[in-house]
């Protein structure tokens, strides 16, 4: 079996690219339509409270805040739920206007935004803006303390695709509003080899050779478990390896040898070029550094989305 053509383009990996992506519009706007949906029934919805006891005319003042230390992310769901609420109400949107950025490390008590219009819009929007923006700030504060644990080591904090479903592109976006660094969006845009691939395929060789034929415009990862799969891999092509559950001496011998593979291919050496690594498994906050001593580039880690407390936010009539 022989290896990738070497003159060809790789595909670069979504983890060497910029992280200034910024939250993708039609996401947020479906996502804050299917709350609504959940909240207010099938369009245009109700809020049988709201609309009996306050009168439609009726304005209001106010303001939303932090009630805690955050990292901020999710502010455009403020403008995007009032602003579809008043398009299913036929009102007026409320006038908002920003009092900080996403990304920002906030203080208790901070004003987010303050905001003035018709009642019904501001009460009715209230509960699905906190929760899109609980659950985003949530995300990147977790992120901000792995992003923090690691400064100054060279390695960076990774995200993975334990998402809520129908929220990943606003968790991603959160992630890297905490100074992390998205992995793959899904299954579409990376292969990713894992045990069960190398076991169907035949080899870790064989498997990163199916892909490469069949979609040769995406990036492969390979997960490997020992310094065997990593040769393999690499002498596959692969240039990204995810080292799963290693021991962290085994960890650094590792990344010690491919380090030394890396260069042009002269004199003998085996010049692969940059090889990425990621340390995957058992990884916590409070180990997170001494992983960063074996020379890993990346850390994944689930947790960032499936185990972040939300923030807590408000909304306060003035």
């Amino acid at each position: 079996m022989t290896g990738p053509a070497t003159d060809a383009p790789r595909p670069p990996h979504l983890e060497e690219l910029p992280q200034d992506a910024p939250l993708d519009a039609r996401a947020l706007a479906r996502i804050v339509a299917t709350a609504l949906d959940e909240d207010l029934g099938a369009a245009p919805g109700r809020d049988v409270t709201t609309q009996s006891t306050i009168p439609a005319d009726v304005e209001v003042a106010g303001v939303v805040a932090t009630r805690e230390e955050c990292v901020l992310a999710g502010i455009d769901a403020i403008q995007e739920t009032m602003r579809q609420v008043a398009e299913r109400l036929g009102l007026a949107a409320p006038t908002v206007t920003l009092e900080a950025a996403d990304g920002d490390r906030l203080a208790p008590g901070a004003v987010i935004a303050r905001f003035v219009g018709p009642g019904h819009v501001v009460l009715i929007a209230e509960r699905t803006l906190l929760n899109i923006m609980s659950r985003a700030s949530g995300v990147a504060t977790h992120t901000r303390r792995w992003a923090d644990a690691l400064e100054g080591t060279g390695a960076r904090v990774l995200d993975t695709r334990k998402t809520t479903p129908g929220l990943r592109e606003l968790e991603k976006y959160a992630v890297r509003m905490g100074g992390g660094v998205n992995k793959r969006m899904g299954l579409f845009d990376c292969a990713m080899v894992k045990d069960n691939h190398i076991v169907a395929a035949g080899s870790v060789g064989a498997a990163i050779a199916r892909i490469g034929e069949r979609f040769p415009d995406v990036p492969v990862q390979v997960e490997v478990e020992s310094a065997a799969q990593a040769a393999e891999a690499i002498a596959a092509g692969a240039r990204f390896l995810m080292l799963d559950n290693m021991g962290h001496d085994a960890m650094a011998a590792l990344v010690a040898d491919v380090r030394a593979g890396e260069g042009p291919g002269a004199g003998g050496e085996r010049g692969t070029g940059k090889v990425w690594l990621e340390a995957t498994g058992g990884l916590t906050l409070a180990n997170v550094r001494d992983v960063a001593e074996t020379g890993v580039d990346f850390m994944s880690v689930g947790a960032l989305t499936h185990s972040s407390p939300i923030v807590d936010l408000g909304l306060d009539l003035a």
